[in-house]
């Protein structure tokens, strides 16, 4: 190499030197600042939390006294926990994952004022307030995020549409009654086929009235015993009994009891639309509707269905004529 090339050499490596001096800093500090999204978001400061779906289902879940409460279904306890955890998936979405600045790509992402998978709205104590919309996933454990007013969309991690469901059944322990069916020593039924009154003489189960050629069918009884004893909701009703729950004039009245305590079901009217039927319990100061099969057999039992019913008699062969 001659010294015309080592000195152009020495002057191109002094250009790259003086580059990444001059140049570098000035890349670095033009990237945006990583941010949370929802700067400012506390947990703990959130009040109440409404979430709407794209097709218009809503709900709203509430802290009251300390505790999260579905408080458009009168209330409904939420299964601690729930909603906190959603709310720390929000508070963990950063910026650096950007996938559009470009509001026409908003409805095909899902977060479109007018076409999104899910609007939430949070209110805080302190007045603030922040509407989110979560749109599609693109893969499993992310979704496209935006808030309200801005045209930036990210990526977040370990969300989805269905962490923030619209339904009380999505945030609510759906187990209604839970007695243990094995300790209870009588109950009685009414329904409109009459009143049934059963007893439990060691591990078999009598009916009251019955006459010398009839057996009680103790699957019946045992089913009867399941219906009453687990149900699980399809939707809180809230605390306030109201006419139209038809609890004056019950379909089905269930008397329990387990050791010194008695518990009651009243199964009031059918809703037309689901068919699903009004149910108030001793045990829970909600009432809430159940499935027409969570309670149609208490509903509609007669006393022939609770008895064996007799093995009919074959008849006899005919004789061949001679």
């Amino acid at each position: 190499m001659n010294r015309r090339n080592r000195i152009l050499i020495g002057v191109l490596v002094v250009q790259l030197i003086v580059a990444a001096f001059v140049f570098l800093p000035q890349t670095l500090s033009s990237q945006p600042e990583v941010e949370a999204l929802l700067p400012g978001l506390d947990v703990d400061r959130v009040t109440a939390l409404t979430i709407t779906s794209g097709e218009g289902e809503s709900l709203t879940l509430a802290k009251k006294d300390g505790a999260w409460v579905v408080a458009s279904a009168g209330d409904y306890p939420v299964v601690e926990g729930d909603v906190p955890a959603l709310l720390e998936k929000m508070v963990a979405i950063q910026t650096n994952r950007l996938v559009t600045e470009t509001p026409g790509s908003h409805k095909r992402l899902g977060v479109a004022s007018d076409d999104y998978q899910r609007l939430l709205e949070i209110e805080a104590d302190d007045g603030s307030t922040y509407r989110f919309y979560i749109g599609t996933s693109p893969s499993f454990g992310v979704a496209h995020v935006r808030l309200e007013d801005k045209d930036e969309v990210y990526l977040a991690p370990e969300l989805s549409a269905q962490d923030a469901g619209t339904r009380a059944t999505d945030w609510v322990d759906t187990t209604y009654v839970d007695l243990p069916r094995e300790e209870v020593t009588t109950f009685t039924l009414q329904n409109e086929q009459g009143t049934f009154e059963f007893a439990k003489e060691g591990e078999v189960w009598i009916m009251a009235g019955l006459a010398e050629d009839e057996i009680l069918d103790d699957n019946a009884v045992q089913t009867l015993l399941g219906r009453a004893t687990r149900m699980t909701l399809l939707r809180p009703l809230g605390t306030g009994e109201e006419t139209a729950y038809g609890l004056d004039e019950p379909k089905a009245v269930v008397i329990l009891e387990i050791a010194d305590e008695t518990h009651i079901l009243r199964i009031g009217a059918q809703d037309p639309e689901d068919n699903s039927y009004v149910v108030a319990w001793s045990g829970s100061p909600f009432y809430v509707r159940v499935s027409e099969f969570s309670v149609q057999d208490l509903v509609e039992k007669a006393r022939e269905d609770l008895l064996q019913q007799p093995t009919p008699t074959p008849a006899p062969e005919a004789t061949p004529s001679g």
